[in-house]
């Protein structure tokens, strides 16, 4: 199919008159109305109904329309694609599950961006499942996550190291951990969640459970609470008094690794990243201010 005839059909339906179309696209009416009538034989069906200055699509032209934006949408993505390797430029896709954002990769693309002007960045929030998947199939070059998965195919490389504290708003707390309140529970991994059940098994049930950190410190700030944060996260708000570490918890050191499939394409520029990585570890994430 001509994918001009695919532009032409979302132009009329945006200006909703045959004419004003024509003069956006640079072409006759005569020509528009053509390549309307081309789309319509193609899938057998009227896309409008036909009124004087008042073009509306019919259902089945409503039904195309996220169809044919998904096309046009996908027709740029090939482009940008293809005009990387037209000028000489690495595409490299980094990924991480969300509180990995929180305590590093937020930083860590800065880093990337800076050092790395030859590379063209994709960066983006996955599952655990999703990371692995993506791994595998060589859709996704680097991953960062807290439980790597024991997969042959992959090179799993330990990252960074930081400690997760309790810590709350309420100061009656600080030593009676029984009476922890509005508990926020943060996954922090497969590993935390099982040492959590076996050394903190007297906190209460939680209010609130959250794969992200900075949800957790919103909530707190804004309404009070209680939970698991990295020390780099929690330290400036203890400094405030804004925060209180539970001194009756324990604190728990959590690991942060790197992964990528064994036999990518791009494995120079990854082990350039992964040194850059390991060589300049982020600094404590900027403090976002609690929403309003």
């Amino acid at each position: 199919m001509d994918i001009e005839l695919i532009k032409t059909f979302l132009e009329v339906k945006d200006c909703r008159h045959f004419g004003k179309a024509a003069e956006n696209l640079y072409l006759t009416q005569a020509a528009i109305s053509t390549r309307v009538r081309q789309l319509e034989r193609y899938f057998g069906v009227s896309l409008f109904h036909r009124a004087r200055n008042n073009i509306q699509l019919t259902l089945a032209g409503e039904r195309l329309v996220p169809h044919a934006e998904n096309m046009l949408n996908t027709l740029r993505m090939a482009k940008q694609d293809v005009a990387l390797t037209t000028e000489q430029v690495t595409q490299i896709s980094i990924a991480g599950t969300p509180n990995t954002w929180d305590v590093y990769i937020h930083d860590a693309i800065s880093k990337i961006y800076l050092n790395q002007p030859q590379i063209s960045l994709v960066a983006e929030i996955l599952s655990r499942e999703q990371l692995t998947r993506q791994l595998l199939e060589r859709t996704l070059d680097v991953a960062i996550l807290f439980d790597p998965p024991k997969v042959e195919e992959l090179r799993i490389e330990s990252l960074h190291m930081f400690n997760l504290v309790p810590v709350t708003t309420f100061t009656n707390v600080i030593t009676c951990p029984s009476q922890v309140q509005r508990y926020i529970m943060i996954d922090w991994g497969t590993s935390f969640i099982n040492w959590h059940a076996k050394a903190v098994p007297g906190i209460s049930i939680p209010a609130i459970r959250t794969s992200t950190a900075r949800i957790a410190l919103d909530l707190m700030l804004q309404c009070g609470g209680s939970a698991y944060l990295p020390d780099m996260l929690a330290k400036p708000f203890i400094e405030q008094g804004k925060l209180f570490a539970i001194e009756s918890l324990p604190i728990f050191e959590r690991e942060l690794f790197s992964a990528f499939h064994k036999e990518n394409e791009n494995e120079e520029r990854i082990i350039e990243i992964k040194n850059l990585l390991r060589k300049e570890q982020p600094e404590a994430p900027a403090i976002m201010s609690p929403l309003v």
